[in-house]
């Protein structure tokens, strides 16, 4: 009965879900704050930009992870997402990474029907199912694989529906659906293997909260939208 249950919930998700972009149209901007360990350590801003059919969605995020004084881990990076409706045509960004340098460069292919990737750890074709691996856009838990938007790499995944819930964000209360997205391949080591849990409000088409386990606990949650 559990697995009937799931499988119906996916099917009408899924069908909801079609009118991807359209979703986003009113928003011009989602703030996320980054947590470890239940202490803030930066931010993750996206901002919206429409004109007619297109859509720009640019990114930017930065942290700093401290012990005793010292800085141990450092993000700072810059991203660009470029809609024509619901299809991506080009993604960029550039990130700093512990002071080294990491990009993206993806082009949609016409010719091909694929995205042309130039990434510091993956250059070539891709499916246009990949998405990019960002918070704003729920499509993530709808695709077999992403790409990372740090540096071009293709990730197979799998993502399980657990529950829906009730949880509360600086003073708000939020239904939403809890899931689970894993690496499709868990015999990746540690640091490379996708677990994350997701907690999603399918009212404000927002991926509200995101959790993690890496170097300490980790989250990723939705201060202000608008």
């Amino acid at each position: 009965m559990k697995k009937f249950f799931i499988l119906v919930f996916f099917l009408t998700y899924s069908i909801n879900s079609n009118a991807h972009m359209a979703h986003y149209n009113k928003f011009n901007k989602i703030e996320m704050e980054i947590l470890r360990d239940g202490k803030v350590i930066g931010y993750n801003y996206y901002f919206f930009k429409k004109n007619g059919d297109y859509t720009t969605v640019t990114n930017q995020i930065k942290f700093t992870v401290k012990l005793f004084g010292a800085t141990i881990f450092e993000i700072e990076g810059y991203g660009e997402e470029k809609y024509i409706k619901d299809k991506l045509i080009s993604f960029k960004s550039k990130t700093l990474q512990n002071d080294k340098k990491k990009y993206v460069n993806l082009q949609f292919n016409e010719q091909a029907d694929k995205f042309n990737i130039q990434g510091s750890s993956y250059s070539g074709l891709a499916s246009t199912n990949n998405v990019i691996g960002n918070w704003w856009s729920h499509k993530i838990l709808q695709t077999d694989s992403q790409i990372s938007p740090v540096s071009g790499s293709i990730k197979e995944q799998v993502v399980t529906f657990i529950a829906k819930e009730k949880i509360k964000l600086y003073g708000k209360t939020y239904e939403v659906d809890h899931f689970k997205l894993t690496s499709k391949d868990m015999s990746l080591p540690k640091d490379k293997r996708l677990n994350f849990d997701i907690w999603f409000d399918k009212k404000n088409s927002l991926i509200l909260k995101v959790a993690y386990s890496r170097l300490g606990d980790w989250e990723y949650k939705v201060k202000k939208f608008e």
